[in-house]
């Protein structure tokens, strides 16, 4: 149970922090401040649940055979739960001072949007898989800045085309808080699957059984 309620605590401040700095007029750092909290949360519960926070990064762990099923699913409805208060937090937060929502998806074309997504959460999982799951890197004490810049560069690099969420759990989040349309969430669903599937993949071939 302990590992289950990090996974939505830190899945919360995650999605918490991504609806309020893209709302509150430092959009322009939404990326920074998602990095920086995805690396604090990363360390803080390393220990407990190895800090998934998103459910592509949990599948591509599945993969990589670090996590049972049974684990993985129980994980994902941790990371939902999180998403979904978190959402209700922050609109209840914005609605205090006035704020209103804004759309971030910015490009309409949902080819270009998958593929971003795609991209940026292969990047991410291939990082977690690599810093954190392999006996070359036991023991390191750099994991949680790897995963956190990760997160900073690929949402700074291709959130213009996509809103830069590489996470269900985020999207999901945002779509609440009214971020982004309902009919483009299987973007968000099937690009950061796909792309944390291929990041798992790619790392089996260059790893093999060596770790």
């Amino acid at each position: 149970m302990k590992k289950y309620l990090a996974e939505g605590i830190g899945t919360f401040f995650l999605v918490l922090t991504v609806v309020m700095t893209a709302n509150n007029g430092l959009d322009h750092l939404s990326p920074l401040a998602v990095g920086l909290v995805l690396t604090g949360l990363t360390f803080a519960g390393w220990h407990i649940s190895n800090s998934h926070f998103n459910p592509a990064v949990t599948l591509a762990v599945l993969m990589r055979g670090k996590i049972d099923r049974t684990d993985a699913l129980y994980y994902v409805i941790a990371q939902v739960a999180g998403a979904v208060l978190a959402a209700a937090f922050a609109v209840f937060l914005l609605n205090c001072n006035g704020s209103a929502t804004v759309a971030t998806h910015l490009n309409k074309n949902g080819l270009c949007a998958l593929v971003a997504e795609f991209l940026g959460a292969f990047a991410l999982a291939y990082v977690v898989l690599n810093v954190a799951f392999t006996r070359s890197n036991a023991g390191n004490s750099h994991y949680g800045l790897a995963i956190g810049f990760t997160m900073t560069a690929a949402m700074w690099t291709l959130g213009g085309i996509s809103g830069g969420m590489f996470n269900p759990a985020l999207a999901l989040g945002a779509s609440i808080a009214g971020m982004f349309e309902w009919g483009d969430f299987w973007i968000y669903l099937i690009g950061a699957l796909m792309g944390a599937a291929a990041a798992a993949s790619a790392f089996q071939v260059i790893y093999g059984r060596q770790e």
